[in-house]
């Protein structure tokens, strides 16, 4: 009996070893973190989960980013889009999307994966004006998310299929950056916008003087950062500016900037940042919606457009560029498997909620139901995309 308990308890420690290791920690966390979010919005603590997120701060340095809530999404979010911001010039530059080839199948599922779930939103959401400017919130994959649900599947699952998700979702990311440039802007203070360009202009100099030392870089990323937050631009497409300033090329000595920056942010942006925004904006009221709140015209078309608008572009996607040999196929992944990953895509936990905060400033309602039609749909899209990848027959 005790040799039975001794064997369960070593099966035990070996799953939570798979759960906890590698790529999964990240998704496995930001699943507890949400869980824990939610929890506490809905229990005693609600009122104090609030005010800690939103009570005003006392002496903030920076007047413009009054509660910690902003410190997160303004501030502590540029880090994590820097990061991003790195993680795709090297793609582009020397990764899997440096080649016209390799970028074909990426880039089309994952405008297909944009554009549809936009679409889909605007069905089911209506005319309604003032739902309209939600329409980018299921645009988006959480890569930490997906990730860590298809690294729990271990080697069920080919390779390649990993690797595709990744670009996928890289491609899906700088889709992400430009939206919230481009639509989710207030009004533009020229003069804060110049002088957020010419610190990008020294960041692009720095590279250009062959200079290595990120301490600079730093500085001058941080300016950048300071004056595009009072610019009417989002402060958080400063990060994927500056990213795009820091050198890829290999010194002499074998070493490159970019690769140093993003090893050491890895970590904090996977095990701090991510999760502590996914803690601070997760954290929905459930009281009172019931199912009838999740049918409402904005939490439904969010949920429909993560779970079936994803899904029905990435895939759709995939199999036209298959029948008119557009592009080839993730090696050894079968037509199911593809559909599973397809979606796993419909997960947008965290750039869906920054999206949402962005879409409804003004409405606060809005905001929270917004964050409930991104819960379903992720949840959704997670369950079932593991299910189809758990149970799918290896491609021969």
């Amino acid at each position: 009996m005790q040799q039975r308990r001794r064997h369960l308890a070593n099966r035990l420690a070996s799953a939570m070893a798979r759960a906890l290791g590698g790529d999964a920690a990240a998704g496995v966390i930001l699943i507890l973190v949400a869980l824990t979010a939610v929890l506490a919005a809905n229990s005693p603590l609600a009122h104090a989960y609030h005010a800690l997120f939103h009570d005003p701060l006392t002496g903030s340095p920076i007047p413009k980013l009054s509660t910690l809530h902003h410190w997160i999404n303004d501030g502590l979010m540029a880090v994590f889009f820097f990061t991003v911001g790195l993680e795709i010039k090297r793609e582009l530059l020397g990764g899997e999307l440096s080649s016209p080839a390799r970028r074909r199948l990426p880039v089309l599922a994952a405008a297909a994966g944009m554009a549809v779930p936009a679409l889909v939103f605007l069905a089911v959401a209506g005319n309604a004006p003032d739902l309209q400017r939600g329409w980018a919130i299921p645009a988006a994959t959480d890569i930490a998310f997906a990730v860590g649900v298809l690294a729990l599947l271990g080697n069920r699952v080919p390779p390649s299929l990993r690797l595709f998700l990744l670009t996928v979702a890289i491609v899906d990311d700088l889709g992400a950056v430009a939206i919230i440039a481009v639509f989710y802007t207030a009004q533009i203070a020229l003069g804060w916008l110049v002088a957020s360009a010419a610190f990008l202009a020294g960041l692009v100099a720095l590279g250009q003087l062959k200079t290595t030392r990120p301490l600079p870089y730093l500085l001058l990323a941080m300016a950048m950062w300071y004056c595009m937050l009072h610019s009417g631009v989002h402060a958080t497409v400063a990060g994927v500016l500056a990213a795009f300033a820091i050198p890829l090329k290999t010194h002499d000595s074998g070493d490159s900037l970019l690769l140093r920056m993003e090893h050491a942010l890895v970590p904090w942006n996977a095990y701090l940042i991510v999760p502590l925004f996914g803690f601070a904006n997760a954290g929905v009221s459930l009281g009172g919606l019931g199912f009838a709140g999740l049918l409402a015209p904005l939490p439904l078309a969010i949920a429909a457009g993560l779970f079936v608008g994803k899904q029905a572009g990435i895939f759709g996607a995939i199999l036209l560029a298959e029948r008119t040999g557009f592009a080839r196929l993730p090696e050894g992944a079968s037509r199911l498997q593809l559909w599973g990953l397809a979606l796993l895509c419909g997960i947008g936990f965290t750039m869906s909620l920054f999206i949402g905060a962005l879409a409804f400033p003004a409405h606060p309602l809005l905001v929270e139901e917004a964050k409930l039609g991104v819960l379903a749909g992720s949840l959704a899209s997670a369950l079932l995309g593991f299910a189809v990848l758990r149970w799918a027959p290896r491609a021969r």
